[in-house]
């Protein structure tokens, strides 16, 4: 396949170089429990109230795997495309953190004898409208440390507090190979690959609630030539945190070659406030860690039986989803790709439809009002007090007179922020559509006679000025007169 050209072909600025960025993703699997233990994983518990001597790392206690982590791992590879191996195992992973009790992470490594759950694969997004094909290098599960809470922020604080609420966490970590060459084809991949998770129902993918996690290596090529030395930027909590801090590590970079200066490889941190890398410390290689079998548990053995039923359950993903939407429902390419953005919008929009309104009509509101508030308020559509039964309701009301699409508009809002039926909101404001022809021609009198140069023109046939006072009288009505009368009402006093 043909490399098309960078979303940003300037590189974020690097001058002549090309950006090379390898991601490495982790993501909390939706589990119960931890990876090792019975602790629940609950989100904002109390800190250090889901703990054990497992998740601690006591002396004397022992590690028992999660089934449930192990198949959503192989859902994800599978989803991927990637080889599952018969047999993996898991290592320790040695390093000092005051996020890690017992001094060592469980987690898997690639290994020729030991390989991780699974390797290869690749996920497809789109870079100046044409497919482009990312590799991944491996799916592997391991568990989270502690969380480190820094009261003065990070970077500026005198000390800080430890939360092993997370710590066992079940996480699967996706690593790609360096084949993305710009931070907005990052911020492409990371959409894409949460979407792929989200309707395989093997995580939330929430970055406020550290659920998907992303780590990013970046370096500058020049022509012809390999890879220069990488640093990896962490602490991102957004898709567009990823991107910034990419962009902004990418012309550092630049600026440090153009001053004669190397690069060095190390570990920097995003600070969001001041939209800047900041090293933290040098970066390890994997001798560093110094991996060993982890000799608390046995191999991890996968039958193929079991990834072919793991296979013939996975659920409806998301390309496959856009292609049937458009097909079952002759949608525009552009209206499936926003409505399968996440699986909660695809269903709404289907249970909608299956209640009788058109399927163009109701993706439009979907894509439309409905994403508006959705993207203000920074919530998703299982979040707001909106049901496809109250929205059928809505456009039921449109599609019969009652009110008009206008004001059909505030009534969603109304609904929503007040968590009532759209009967209730038009009862409660007399939002009932003005299709009186009576009442209506005293209004179209009046704007004819407040605005008589518009009137004029329309009388000597421009009719330009038509919608102008059509909003009037939208405008005088609060919004409610019917337009399609106003403006034949309009029309037959000009003529």
């Amino acid at each position: 396949m043909e490399k098309p050209e960078p979303m940003d072909p300037t590189g974020a600025g690097t001058g002549t170089r090309e950006v090379v960025i390898g991601l490495e993703i982790h993501v909390q699997l939706l589990t119960a429990s931890k990876m090792f233990c019975g602790c629940a994983t609950e989100f904002g518990a109390p800190p250090n109230t889901l703990v054990c001597p497992v998740c601690l790392g006591l002396p004397g206690s022992l590690p028992v795997l999660n089934r449930r982590a192990v198949e959503l791992g192989l859902r994800t590879a599978v989803a991927l495309g990637c080889r599952v191996h018969p047999r993996s195992r898991f290592h320790r992973k040695n390093y000092y953190y005051p996020d890690l009790a017992k001094n060592y992470q469980i987690s898997q490594y690639e290994y020729a004898d030991h390989p991780p759950l699974a390797t290869g694969g690749v996920l497809e997004i789109h870079v100046g409208g044409r497919p482009w094909r990312v590799a991944i290098r491996r799916v592997h599960l391991e568990e989270d440390t502690a969380r480190l809470v820094h009261p003065a922020g990070t970077g500026g604080a005198s000390s800080s507090l430890v939360d092993y609420n997370r710590s066992g966490v079940p996480l699967m970590e996706i690593v790609t190979e360096p084949d993305l060459r710009s931070p907005g084809e990052a911020r492409e991949f990371l959409n894409a690959l949460r979407r792929l998770l989200q309707f395989a129902e093997v995580s939330s993918c929430r970055m406020e609630e550290g659920t998907l996690r992303c780590d990013a290596n970046l370096s500058l090529q020049p022509p012809g030539g390999p890879p220069g030395v990488r640093t990896e930027v962490k602490n991102m909590n957004s898709v567009r945190a990823v991107e910034r801090a990419l962009a902004f590590e990418a012309v550092r970079q630049r600026e440090v070659l153009a001053r004669g200066e190397a690069v060095v490889q190390e570990t920097r941190h995003w600070d969001e406030r001041r939209s800047v890398t900041f090293a933290s410390r040098s970066k390890e290689e994997a001798e560093d860690y110094r991996y060993f079998p982890e000799p608390d548990l046995v191999p991890l053995d996968v039958d193929a039986a079991w990834v072919a039923a793991i296979r013939k359950a996975l659920p409806e993903l998301p390309a496959a989803r856009r292609d049937r939407l458009i097909a079952t429902f002759g949608l525009p390419a552009y209206d499936a790709d926003l409505i399968t953005a996440t699986p909660a919008m695809a269903n709404f929009f289907e249970e909608t439809v299956a209640l009788g309104p058109h399927p163009k009509v109701v993706a439009n509101w979907l894509s439309g009002v409905v994403a508006a508030y959705l993207n203000e308020h920074a919530v998703e559509i299982d979040q707001i007090a909106l049901t496809p039964a109250r929205l059928s309701a809505l456009l039921r009301l449109v599609d019969d007179g009652t009110v008009s699409g206008r004001t059909a508009k505030d009534i969603l809002v109304e609904m929503i922020t007040h968590d009532q039926e759209p009967e209730a909101v038009v009862e409660a404001r007399g939002l009932q559509q003005i299709s009186d022809e009576a009442t209506l021609r005293v209004v179209v009198d009046k704007v004819i006679a407040d605005h008589p140069g518009p009137a004029a023109e329309i009388r000597a046939g421009k009719v330009r000025a038509l919608p102008f006072l059509v909003g009037q009288i939208m405008r005088a009505t609060a919004g409610r007169a019917n337009p399609e009368a106003a403006n034949r009402l309009l029309r037959e006093r000009l003529s």
